[in-house]
């Protein structure tokens, strides 16, 4: 199988189809994804709303994705993970796990040879054939998608069933629900600021509604210049930035600064005001417990963008 050059979200084209998500959202999803245990074993709906059977808890568990590996060791299920996807570097455990390809090249005879009883994939970052295979040979598949923050808690929530590690998945959950409650209480009410959220360079491309990065955005009392687009991660020209006029510019493609390409353009809002900020690689790209420290990160540089206006 060739192996694929990956960068953010691998510019979300894959083999195939894309699988039909469905994102969890409310603060009563614990209560509504509870998994059903009975004779049959453990029953949870994955975040593409199939059923995923399990006869007993998963104790080989296969991560197909950076964000679903922080899922699992958060959710107390770390001991269980015996492959990961490659860029799996958090927590530090998960670099001493073995590699099993990049997450949209996989090596499906290594992922088999290690007899997996779960596998954890991503919907939008995987191959869609890829899945399906795994899927044929037999496999219980959960593909984690999560799209709104409290998609998170809900995601601990399903795994640490799958594992049977039910009490550190509930804390974990309950955790980040109480931190996220905080950061909605300090800063969803503040006035509004305009964001450009740029993911790559060369295209340049950002975001829109759908993605979890603009719920930490609402979150913070931000608002997206470009979330109405119908792509998940759509290209933008800089004609269309310049049109739009946001007040604040973030880079997150782990590149250089946004300032050294928006600066030439001073009649740009977010220039007159020096409001070109970089965030923390990861955090924000990966929908996992660490979101709501790239969210309090992000949420501090609109306040600071804010103490900036005339």
């Amino acid at each position: 199988m060739q192996r694929l050059r990956q960068h953010y979200h691998d510019r979300l084209t894959r083999v195939g189809l894309a699988r039909i998500w469905l994102a969890m959202a409310g603060m009563a999803v614990l209560v509504s994804c509870a998994a059903t245990v009975n004779a049959q074993g453990i029953t949870v709906h994955d975040d593409a709303q199939h059923k995923v059977v399990l006869a007993q808890p998963a104790h080989r568990i296969v991560s197909l994705a950076p964000h679903a590996t922080e899922l699992l060791f958060a959710a107390g299920a770390g001991a269980y993970v015996i492959g990961v996807s490659d860029y799996s570097d958090y927590p530090p455990a998960a670099k001493q796990i073995l590699s099993v390809g990049s997450s949209s090249a996989l090596d499906i005879e290594r992922i088999v040879s290690l007899k997996p009883d779960l596998v954890v994939a991503w919907s939008s970052g995987n191959s869609a054939s890829q899945i399906a295979t795994l899927r044929a040979i037999g496999i219980p598949v959960f593909e984690s998608e999560p799209r709104q923050l409290d998609a998170v808690a809900s995601s601990l929530v399903r795994l640490s069933q799958l594992a049977g590690t039910e009490d550190s998945g509930m804390a974990a959950a309950a955790a980040f629900k109480t931190r996220l409650a905080q950061l909605d209480a300090t800063y969803r009410q503040r006035p509004t600021v305009r964001v450009f959220y740029q993911i790559w360079k060369k295209p340049l491309m950002t975001l829109n509604d759908s993605h979890m990065v603009t719920s930490v955005i609402h979150l913070c009392g931000g608002e997206n210049v470009f979330g109405k687009l119908p792509q998940l991660a759509p290209t933008v020209s800089t004609e269309a930035v310049l049109q739009a006029n946001p007040e604040v510019i973030f880079a997150a493609d782990g590149g250089s600064s946004p300032s050294t390409s928006w600066r030439r353009f001073p009649q740009l809002a977010a220039v007159a005001g020096n409001n070109l900020f970089t965030l923390t690689p990861n955090w924000m790209s990966r929908p996992g417990p660490r979101i709501l420290d790239g969210a309090a990160e992000l949420c501090e540089k609109l306040d600071l963008a804010r103490s900036r206006r005339q």
